[in-house]
């Protein structure tokens, strides 16, 4: 991928998180907070691309024409989409958007439907199904039965962002929601997607500003590529992404058991002080678990990815 391709694609993934107009101000901060930080691989100058973006200086069609090859154009489109799924649902708008941006970049439609059905998929990770939610309830009791799963679950998202399909890439914020529902139902809560997004919104995890900077990490760094180009040439250039996902995934769902295992009687500065304690825990943590994240994701089929999550 050139410079012009990677920043076209930047700008492509911007739009789309900028393209639900109901996105808080808080979220947009969020995201410019996170194109100033991100490392400015190749050049990239990003806040000059968040600023073009903001003010209208970069289009959808000016992006497009600046992605030379078929590849290039439908990874943009597959970024996009991991970026108006990352709630959990495409709003009117979003999918106004991808509407817009399939046609600018002039892609088969098959390819993209296709694409469109698997992101589908991996967006309705966030709530198993009836049967494994049973499975958490009864070991409601063994509060070291809901550390492992929080445990299994940071090592899944991180062995995740070690892959470089963008449809991995996607699943790790949906996960993260699931993790949040399942140890709100071992404490006997009946969660909906609304509650789990205020409360990691609560603790200062942005889902469209999470998927943004995952997609930034990856695109800068150049870690997203062909399924062809091998997996263990991506696991040392994205240790950091994967150590973050891993991190994040595990202050999560520890911040979830303190909070329904203690009848949700803690206020958001507790919760938002709690995360950051256990955030700074978990990386610390994922060193000692860096061997079984690089296993697990050796054994992870992309294809298979939502089945294979689902059957547990």
């Amino acid at each position: 991928m050139t410079d012009q391709e990677r920043d076209a694609t930047l700008g492509i993934c911007l739009m789309a998180a900028f393209s639900d107009g109901a996105r808080d101000e808080t979220e947009r901060a969020e995201i410019e907070r996170i194109s100033r930080t991100l490392p400015g691989g190749g050049g990239a100058d990003l806040p000059a691309l968040y600023e073009d973006v903001r003010l209208g200086r970069r289009t959808l069609a000016s992006a497009a024409a600046d992605l030379g090859s078929p590849q290039a154009r439908q990874l943009a489109y597959e970024l996009a989409v991991c970026v108006c799924n990352a709630d959990g649902s495409q709003s009117a708008p979003e999918r106004e958007y991808l509407a817009r941006l399939h046609s600018a970049l002039g892609l088969a439609p098959e390819a993209a439907a296709a694409f469109s059905r698997q992101a589908e998929d991996v967006a309705t990770l966030a709530l198993p199904p009836a049967a494994a939610a049973a499975g958490v309830q009864a070991g409601a009791s063994d509060p070291a039965a809901v550390d492992q799963m929080i445990l299994s679950a940071a090592i899944l998202n991180g062995a995740l962002d070690l892959l470089p399909q963008s449809l991995a890439t996607m699943a790790v914020v949906p996960l993260q929601m699931r993790l949040v529902y399942r140890v709100g139902k071992a404490y006997g809560y009946e969660l909906d997607q609304g509650h789990v997004r205020d409360l990691l919104a609560t603790v200062g995890v942005g889902l469209t500003s999470q998927a943004i900077e995952q997609v930034g990490r990856r695109l800068v760094g150049g870690l997203l590529r062909a399924v062809g180009g091998g997996l263990l040439g991506s696991l040392g250039g994205q240790a950091t992404g994967s150590a973050l996902s891993f991190a994040t995934t595990y202050a999560l769902g520890q911040v979830a058991k303190r909070y329904y295992a203690g009848g949700r009687t803690i206020d958001a500065a507790g919760l938002r002080q709690v995360f950051e304690q256990m955030l700074g825990e978990a990386k610390v943590l994922g060193e000692r678990y860096a061997g079984e994240i690089q296993q697990k994701a050796r054994a992870i089929d992309v294809g298979r990815l939502v089945e294979s999550i689902r059957g547990g």
